[in-house]
């Protein structure tokens, strides 16, 4: 059977309601489902079904599916993918959007493998065509070009977008915002893999590839015990922390925290890199973000050519001052 146009988008959601990052791929599901002609659903899974659909009907959404299930009340990849599978198979969707995030990045490979279907990671640009199909871009060099990809083949493609580009509303008109509500059958001797618990990371709530604003921190700040100073500027600007791979390797931070070809790839409106060089690696993992800000001792490190504001001195001496001027500035 032929895919059809629709566009499904799988919603991210916490304890706090959806996340943010899934307000951008129902952005961009958005103007896609105008250019396929196709309806705009949105896939939420877990135990209760959604408290406020509200926030999603604003987004243009034709559909709410709800797939309800007690082994879906938490992430799991065994679970959702024996949640969604069957319903994918039925609706034949042209595409499936998912965030780049960390569960979308092990969810949709999962997904594209069960279908047999194209895969395309970490996107910045979406289209769809009438002679040609979906079209999609995606970094790749690190960073250095940019690959355009065609789907071929009758099956419902699977995309991940990454976070903090798709983020402008094309359209401000409400959808019809239907619910339509699921009971899947999971079975639950597949499931390798079972959430008994899930324990915060104690570096913060905000996950450093969703985060608009990151203050990053590298061997310059000469040792763990100095990442206070990062941490206190990021606590006044409500941003993520990040670190260069050194910093991660010396275990100075979490790898969660790592920024770069082999760590996180990021976008946000503002890059503070305190004491970082500025390595070819790390330049990969940030060097998209809208507004980056280095400080450095050494005026000739790498991280200046990519920056938009440069200081040149010790962090350690720097970042107290900033903390104080954003306080007095964000009071």
């Amino acid at each position: 059977m032929e895919a059809g146009k629709d566009v499904w988008t799988i919603i991210e959601h916490s304890d706090d309601g959806v996340k943010p990052v899934s307000f951008e791929t129902l952005n961009a599901g958005k103007s896609l489902a105008v250019k396929t002609g196709g309806k705009l659903v949105a896939v939420w899974l877990g135990a209760e079904g959604i408290k406020d659909p509200a926030p999603l009907a604003d987004c243009g959404v034709d559909a709410i599916n709800i797939y309800q299930h007690a082994g879906l009340a938490r992430y799991s990849r065994g679970a959702y993918v024996s949640a969604l599978m069957p319903a994918i198979r039925l609706a034949k969707p042209g595409v499936v959007l998912l965030p780049a995030t960390a569960r979308g990045k092990e969810l949709a490979p999962a997904l594209a493998a069960h279908l047999g279907s194209g895969l395309a990671t970490d996107c910045i640009a979406i289209d769809y065509q009438n002679d040609k199909g979906f079209i999609v871009q995606r970094p790749v060099y690190a960073g250095k070009a940019i690959s355009t990809l065609r789907f071929v083949g009758d099956h419902s493609h699977v995309v991940t977008l990454r976070p903090n580009i798709f983020r402008d509303r094309e359209t401000e008109s409400p959808g019809a915002g239907i619910i339509n509500n699921f009971n899947p059958d999971i079975p639950d001797s597949p499931l390798i893999l079972k959430v008994r618990e899930i324990v915060q990371d104690s570096g913060g709530a905000i996950d450093v590839s969703e985060a608009r604003i990151i203050v990053s921190g590298g061997m310059g700040m000469q040792g763990p015990e100095n990442f206070k100073l990062i941490e206190e500027l990021a606590h006044v600007l409500g941003a993520a922390v990040g670190a260069s791979r050194p910093v991660v390797d010396n275990k100075w931070r979490d790898y969660s925290n790592q920024v770069g070809q082999t760590g996180r790839t990021v976008s946000p409106d503002l890059y503070i890199a305190c004491g970082i060089s500025g390595a070819v690696q790390h330049l990969a993992g940030m060097s998209s973000s809208r507004c980056i800000v280095a400080i450095n001792k050494d005026p000739s490190a790498p991280i200046f050519s990519v920056a938009d504001y440069g200081i040149v001195g010790d962090a350690l001496e720097i970042l107290p001052l900033l903390t104080a001027q954003f306080k007095q500035a964000l009071a």
